[in-house]
């Protein structure tokens, strides 16, 4: 969340910054409760004020026996509109707070500024796209010949939009698994945590998912729980609530992760395949890093997801996203795509976002300067590195041959046992 006194300081940075997310937020009545919140808490104030006084002056007149009726009478209409005010400012902090909730955080200067996903700029491309001499399947196609994955399978256990993986798909997803945490924790320098998929709804809200995104998310009907739509949530409040140390940033962790989403808001798009499914596994970088790094840092985290797709030797893209595709949290945001011959698409495997202190704020994470002292927010950071999902349509229509076999990609060779290539088996 964005930082109160800044909203009345920049308030046309603030209105700027709903107008170009394409939003619509009312900033000067969210501004005018607020000032009438200060007024009455003035106001009340000064009610307590006299109210102590008279205290001391009723004791004082019981003491000399004197008759102190007339200002106990005055006493209790003060503690009347005390009790009144205060309950006014509570009604009043909790509209600001919700409102509060909904306001988005400020784009960097650098993203740029334009409606939806037409306005995002391409700033890289690596590799080659494949040109087969043949006409390439896609990844239903080929997954169904190799018996790898099965979409009547999944939808008879649980309906449309999963995927049951089998065979050699399984362990590809495996392999993708052990290959991403070796990557990033022994290349990268994250720890691994293996966290809860379940998590409660001030975590959900430290991270930006509630409550604008409530919608789009499992929830447990008998438990003010949700399961998680990545494992950033998780890993973002490991340190919520807390004060850490100066020395001991940065903190980068990773996680793999099944994530859930609803996709209530999919309506019109591809959900063919494995392209938008409601479960799909991701291996997740979140960074707690000092303010002045946290550019550099995002460059870095760019780097790292980058280098899963270099290994794995897929031709890609990067996207600096517009103000109008953005996260609602994030300040600053990369998407990498892949592309998917089979399917003639590019495929987002992973977003890289620079939060600054906007989770920060919500989730209460702090750090203390070692040579002042005080105390200031971290900046997070969190990326893909990266979705399970997207990959393996690129994997399979990309390594596929003209006789319908997948060639598994060398850096996944070693965690399937050697094998390196994927034929029909019977079912």
């Amino acid at each position: 969340m964005l930082d109160m006194r800044f909203i009345r300081e920049n308030p046309d940075r603030v209105k700027e910054a709903i107008k170009n997310r394409n939003l619509k937020l009312n900033i000067d009545e969210f501004l005018d409760m607020d000032k009438e919140r200060r007024n009455l808490l003035v106001e009340v104030d000064k009610l307590k004020n006299t109210r102590n006084i008279e205290s001391d002056e009723i004791a004082a007149l019981k003491k000399q026996g004197k008759d102190a009726s007339v200002k106990l009478s005055q006493m209790k209409l003060v503690s009347q509109k005390i009790k009144e005010i205060d309950s006014k400012v509570e009604a009043i902090c909790n509209k600001i707070q919700n409102i509060a909730m909904l306001i988005p955080n400020i784009p960097h200067s650098s993203t740029p500024i334009g409606s939806d996903a037409k306005s995002n700029k391409v700033i890289k491309e690596w590799g080659k796209l494949p040109n087969f001499k043949f006409n390439p399947l896609n990844h239903i196609e080929l997954g169904e010949k190799l018996n790898i994955m099965s979409f009547p399978a999944s939808a008879k256990l649980s309906g449309s939009g999963f995927c049951l993986f089998t065979g050699d798909g399984a362990m590809m997803v495996r392999a993708l698994l052990n290959f991403m945490i070796d990557l990033h924790t022994k290349k990268h320098g994250y720890r691994e945590v293996w966290p809860p998929v379940l998590v409660n709804r001030r975590s959900m809200t430290t991270t930006g998912q509630l409550p604008k995104f409530e919608e789009d998310m499992y929830k447990l009907k008998d438990d003010d729980l949700f399961l998680i739509p990545t494992a950033e949530v998780p890993l973002t409040n490991i340190h919520s609530h807390d004060i850490l140390d100066e020395e001991d940033l940065p903190i980068y962790y990773t996680a793999y992760t099944p994530c859930f989403r609803r996709e209530a808001g999919s309506y019109g798009k591809d959900t063919k395949g494995l392209s938008r499914v409601h479960q799909f596994d991701k291996v997740e970088m979140v960074k707690f890093v000092k303010p002045e790094d946290s550019y550099d840092e995002l460059e870095s985290l760019l780097a790292n997801a980058e280098k899963v797709l270099q290994i794995l030797k897929l031709p890609y893209r990067v996207q600096l996203l517009s103000t109008g595709d953005i996260s609602f949290a994030a300040s600053k945001c990369y998407d990498i795509e892949l592309w998917a011959v089979g399917s003639a698409v590019w495929l987002e495997v992973s977003s890289c976002s620079n939060f600054e202190d906007f989770q920060a704020r919500r989730g209460n994470i702090k750090f203390k300067n070692k040579n002042t002292g005080k105390l200031s927010y971290v900046h997070t950071l969190n990326g893909s590195g990266v979705a399970f999902a997207r990959l393996i349509i690129a994997i399979i229509e990309n390594y596929q041959t003209k006789a319908g076999f997948v060639e598994i990609p060398r850096v996944l060779q070693p965690y399937m046992g050697g094998k390196k290539i994927i034929k029909p088996v019977s079912k």
